[in-house]
């Protein structure tokens, strides 16, 4: 079997740049296993497969090591490539997942992701979180799927040292920190060693949980947004309520086949 395959950076204003992810589009859904091995085997944080259907797109994201119910750098990068390589007609797109609809809409360069909001919860500072970072944070949080903690400035953000043994027995799919950002409304990294991803460049989803919690600290809804790991992310983000908006740019890295036997 022979698979396209296309890589994009996500939330790059150039190459090099973002988070790049893999995108495969399948005419029907192939084997979980081999869709599996062949992120595993791309060993980038994600590989999404699309199939297009009349009125949606279905999508599904994979880590080197797991599915995932979502995945917005991923949803960024399948979009670039369906307005951009595949020929998709129009400037909406909706994406039918694990996580239930996502639309996405093309304006100019940007890609604007509509994702559901999870607004996260307090939770306790327990002795294994306390062990997970050099500093300890102001607060916890707890969203859906990942933990949430809270710092008092951006410096905090950059000089944290993760210990991934320690994270990884968390009980969440990965770890947000963020403060206030010193030229943006706030900062951010994520690190997910649970799903075999120990820092992820640029995350879409873990916003959905970072924009209603910074929204109300800060008493608005429209704000900027970066991800300090080493490749840096940009991200314009918008409060909509039980909804929020995420967008950016995507880059092409590269395309290619991929041989299955």
């Amino acid at each position: 079997m022979q698979l396209k395959i296309y890589q994009v950076d996500a939330f790059a204003g150039e190459v090099f740049t973002g988070n790049p992810a893999a995108v495969c589009p399948l005419e029907e859904w192939a084997d979980e296993k081999l869709m599996q091995k062949i992120a595993m085997e791309n060993n980038l944080s994600e590989t999404a497969f699309y199939v297009r259907r009349k009125e949606v797109v279905e999508i599904r994201w994979f880590t080197p090591a797991a599915e995932v119910d979502l995945c917005g750098h991923a949803t960024l990068a399948t979009s670039y490539v369906l307005f951009n390589e595949e020929n998709y007609q129009g400037n909406v797109i909706r994406f039918v997942s694990r996580s239930g609809e996502l639309v996405v809409r093309k304006e100019g360069n940007l890609i604007t992701m509509n994702f559901p909001s999870d607004k996260p919860l307090p939770s306790a500072i327990t002795e294994r979180i306390i062990r997970s970072f050099n500093l300890q944070p102001l607060s916890a949080l707890k969203g859906k799927t990942d933990l949430m903690l809270v710092y008092e400035k951006e410096e905090d953000i950059r000089n944290l040292i993760p210990n991934f043994p320690a994270i990884a027995e968390l009980p969440v799919r990965g770890v947000i920190v963020t403060a206030r950002g010193d030229n943006s409304d706030f900062v951010s990294r994520f690190f997910g060693p649970q799903v075999g991803v120990n820092e992820d460049p640029v995350t879409g989803s873990a916003h959905t949980t970072l924009i209603p919690y910074w929204s109300e600290r800060l008493g608005k809804n429209e704000m900027s947004a970066v991800q300090l790991s080493s490749r840096r992310g940009y991200l314009h983000c918008k409060h909509l309520g039980e909804r929020v908006e995420i967008s950016g740019q995507g880059k092409l890295y590269l395309k290619g086949v991929i041989y299955t036997e």
